[in-house]
C-alpha cells in the first residue's frame, strides 16, 4: 500500500570540485548549519519523508534529523572500486528503503536554498505525472520527483548518471516555480559563498529563515 511521498537526500558524493579542507556538506552555510543540515532542514520542513543516502562521515548528523532507518550508508567514493558510489546507486538504495512511498524525490545534498513549497509543488503533481521536474524561469532544476509505477526502474538505476535516462524516457513535466534555489548547487567554494550571500538575502527579506513561497505560475 503506497504510503506519503519520500524526498531522497542525496549525500553520498566525494565532492572533490569543492577546494577546501573540509567536505563542501560539512561547509558552515547559514544559521549555524552546514550545507548539508540546511538542505535536510529544508526537506524536514516541507512535511514529506525524508531518506537520506550518504557515507559513514556524515551518517551520524543525518540521524540527527531522521530515524536511523532512514539514513542509508554507502561506501565513501573510491574505497571500493567492486561497489558503484553513483549517483544511479544512491537513488536506487534510497528508492530500497521506502518501496511503499506514493513517489520519491530526487533532492542532491548540496541544494540548500530549495524551498520546502518547492517539494509539495513537486510531489503533488505526482498524482498526474510519471516525471516532474521544478524549474525556475524556464531552467530546469530539482528536485526531480517519480511516480511509484517506474520503482521497477528506479531500483535498477547505477553508475554516475543518476535518473537522466528515465527522465528522457518518460515524458517529463516541468513545473515553474518562483524558486530560483532549484537552480543553486555548491560546487564550488565561490558556490558556497554566493548561496550564503542568497540565504543572507531571503533572511533580510523574510524576517526569518530561508523559507519563501515557491508557487507555481
Amino acid at each position: 500500500m503506497a504510503t506519503t511521498r519520500t524526498v531522497i537526500v542525496l549525500a553520498a558524493g566525494s565532492g572533490s570540485r569543492f577546494a577546501a579542507d573540509s567536505h563542501k556538506l560539512a561547509a558552515p552555510f547559514s544559521g549555524g548549519r552546514s550545507v548539508l543540515e540546511a538542505t535536510l532542514g529544508q526537506a524536514i520542513a516541507s512535511h514529506l519523508h525524508v531518506v537520506v543516502v550518504t557515507t559513514e562521515r556524515f551518517a551520524d548528523l543525518a540521524r540527527e534529523s531522521v530515524a536511523a532507518r532512514d539514513v542509508v550508508v554507502m561506501p565513501e567514493a573510491g574505497l571500493d572500486g567492486s561497489v558503484g558510489v553513483g549517483m544511479g546507486h544512491s537513488i536506487s538504495a534510497g528508492v530500497a528503503v521506502r518501496p511503499h512511498a506514493a513517489g520519491w524525490l530526487v533532492l542532491p545534498g548540496d541544494m540548500p536554498l530549495v524551498q520546502p513549497s518547492t517539494l509539495v509543488a513537486v510531489a503533488r503533481l505526482l498524482d498526474d505525472h510519471a516525471v516532474v521536474y521544478a524549474q525556475h524561469r524556464g531552467k530546469r532544476g530539482h528536485p526531480v520527483g517519480f511516480a511509484p509505477e517506474l520503482y521497477s526502474e528506479l531500483l535498477a538505476l547505477g553508475g554516475d548518471e543518476g535518473a537522466r535516462r528515465l527522465v528522457a524516457r518518460y515524458p517529463a513535466f516541468g513545473v515553474e516555480l518562483d524558486d530560483p534555489g532549484i537552480l543553486i548547487d555548491i560546487d564550488t567554494t565561490d558556490d558556497l559563498e554566493s548561496a550564503r550571500r542568497e540565504a543572507a538575502a531571503e533572511v533580510s527579506t523574510v524576517g526569518s529563515g530561508p523559507v519563501g513561497a515557491a508557487l507555481p505560475r
